[in-house]
């Protein structure tokens, strides 16, 4: 997973932590909404990296079939 997502989902805990503690209704609920947004965050980075590592792992493969195999002697 990437630091990126890792720290997303942290902020998301942090925020939940915070709904939990809050006192006023308004604050819980404006703290559940930031934990929801840092979760898309971090879902969305998640999908980033995976798709990044598909178009690396295509490249690669593509690159591999167009190299010339050597012959052994």
């Amino acid at each position: 997973m990437s630091n990126q997502a890792e720290f997303f989902r942290t902020q998301a805990r942090a925020m939940e932590a915070q709904a939990q503690a809050a006192a006023l209704a308004n604050v819980r609920e404006r703290c559940l909404r930031s934990a929801e947004a840092w979760t898309q965050m971090a879902e969305r980075a998640e999908r980033h990296e995976q798709s990044r590592e598909q178009t690396e792992r295509m490249k690669a493969a593509a690159a591999a079939a167009s190299m010339p195999v050597m012959a052994a002697e």
